[in-house]
């Protein structure tokens, strides 16, 4: 290779490098302008409202005991039980659709499992953010905690399904479709924002006396070296109604 044939090939080399360089640069600013205007719970949010009917809970079919499932950081653990039950109680049935209107949210439901671990299985990062369903925990509107997780924001697509999570408040409506045909109304309770490492998991994943709801993802501060944030946003809801699609 003749001087002038390596002093182009160093020229194009330096600028694909420049261009990668600036491609990991736009990729942290994409991320951490997204953080930033990613709406947060205020204290006044974790403070919990009941949102439970009260009057005569109807029969129930027998339901099975509620998985607990880790948190960021924390052991896998026994539930505790409850003497008795709260309001509706609906048999099993998987969630096929979830719709927010509070915060724009309408997506389908996909499932996601543990690893061998005994952790929650990370959602994929696409273009087209969904919710997922947990599928060890209840299905939405049986006896516990049924769970469903999003992602907050990626660098490479920006907004997730659950951007605005923080936004929610005590009272807001959540809807789920389920596949025998029933469509589940939800309330929020509170919502509350936890470090990753003092995540409650007995808090969130343990047994509960009604059909509880948990919406989870990202939320705090964003941690540019290790590409993650600081903590965990949870919604807590419960189902007040019940109808046909």
């Amino acid at each position: 290779m003749n001087i002038e044939a390596r002093a182009r090939r160093t020229r194009l080399l330096g600028g694909a490098g420049a261009v990668l360089l600036l491609a990991g640069v736009l990729t942290v600013v994409i991320a951490l302008r997204a953080q930033r205007s990613a709406p947060q719970p205020p204290a006044s949010a974790a403070s919990p409202v009941n949102v439970i009917p009260t009057g005569t809970t109807p029969p129930r079919p027998p339901a099975g005991p509620t998985a607990t499932v880790p948190g960021p950081g924390q052991p896998n653990g026994p539930s505790s039980g409850s003497g008795g039950t709260r309001g509706l109680i609906l048999p099993r049935s998987r969630p096929v659709r979830l719709q927010i209107a509070s915060i724009g949210v309408d997506s389908t439901l996909r499932q996601i499992g543990l690893n061998s671990a005994g952790e929650i299985v990370t959602p994929p990062l696409d273009k087209d953010s969904h919710a997922y369903w947990l599928t060890v925990s209840p299905t939405p509107g049986e006896l516990g905690p049924a769970t469903i997780i999003g992602h907050v924001d990626s660098a490479a697509f920006g907004p997730g399904v659950f951007f605005k999570l923080g936004a929610m408040r005590q009272r807001a409506k959540i809807l789920i479709t389920r596949a025998d045909g029933t469509v589940a109304l939800f309330e929020v309770e509170r919502v509350a924002e936890y470090k990753k490492n003092a995540f409650p998991t007995q808090q969130v994943y343990g047994n509960i006396d009604h059909a509880g709801l948990r919406l989870i993802t990202c939320g705090g501060d964003f941690n540019s070296s290790i590409s993650s944030y600081d903590s965990n946003i949870v919604v807590y809801a419960a189902l007040v109604s019940v109808r046909s699609v």
